[in-house]
């Protein structure tokens, strides 16, 4: 995979899309193939949602989560096999993935003072260009300026199959509940007032329902290095 073109020119990508889509999986392996820096910013409002439950707060107290929020100091390290995300200096990453946290996060992540905090951290770590960041507003709210969006989907089936597989041994839960409880999730998502889950006039939107993720993946990094080598031909 040719990627020389990456070095000379850095880029932000954004792929948004619906829960279980495979975004995280996809952008990882997209910023290790072109050398950039992956922010996984479902798992910040993951870490939110952890805190929130953790606190007893009500999900849908806009006022105490963001003062909650404030307070969260959320760092993500590189890691062996998936990002470290750690809060308050605590390495939150294994308890990330629960069905508590599947059914609670949307409802945190739709506030707006929560929203509000984490696009502040997340502008603030795209700066330096050369970054792949996935979520379900990125492209639309976050960095509207991205030189790349995709918008990855599955069918919801396929994406309830992706998620069964994350959960935690002995989790009693069916497949056809969970494919429910993501539809629910869908709509949660696309429905709410603060940067709700739409794909961008200018996103590429990406299927992955049948896709390995390799294949999905390497169609991304050759639309990457298409947008750098557009851009260089624009300069010279």
């Amino acid at each position: 995979m040719d990627v020389s073109q990456s070095h000379t020119h850095r880029i932000n990508i954004a792929i948004d899309g619906p829960a279980g889509a495979g975004k995280s999986t996809v952008a990882r392996k997209v910023a290790s193939a072109l050398q950039y820096v992956y922010i996984d910013t479902g798992a910040m409002y993951r870490a939110v949602t952890l805190k929130v439950l953790e606190s007893g707060l009500p999900t849908d107290d806009d006022a105490a989560v963001g003062r909650l929020a404030d307070g969260l100091d959320i760092v993500l390290l590189p890691g062996r096999d998936a990002q470290q995300v750690r809060v308050n200096g605590e390495d939150v990453t294994s308890r990330l993935r629960s069905l508590e946290i599947n059914r609670n996060v949307s409802y945190v992540a739709r506030l707006s003072s929560v929203r509000s905090r984490m696009a502040e951290l997340q502008r603030r770590m795209a700066l330096d260009k050369g970054v792949v960041m996935d979520g379900r507003d990125i492209g639309t709210h976050v960095l509207p300026d991205a030189e790349l969006k995709v918008f990855l989907t599955a069918t919801p089936r396929e994406r309830a199959k992706r998620r069964f597989l994350e959960l935690e041994p002995g989790t009693e839960i069916t497949l056809g509940q969970l494919e429910r409880e993501i539809e629910e999730r869908d709509r949660i998502d696309r429905e709410r007032e603060i940067a709700p889950l739409l794909q961008a006039a200018d996103a590429r939107l990406l299927d992955s329902t049948g896709k390995t993720v390799d294949e999905v993946a390497e169609e991304i990094v050759q639309w990457g290095l298409a947008a750098v080598r557009t851009i260089l031909a624009g300069e010279k």
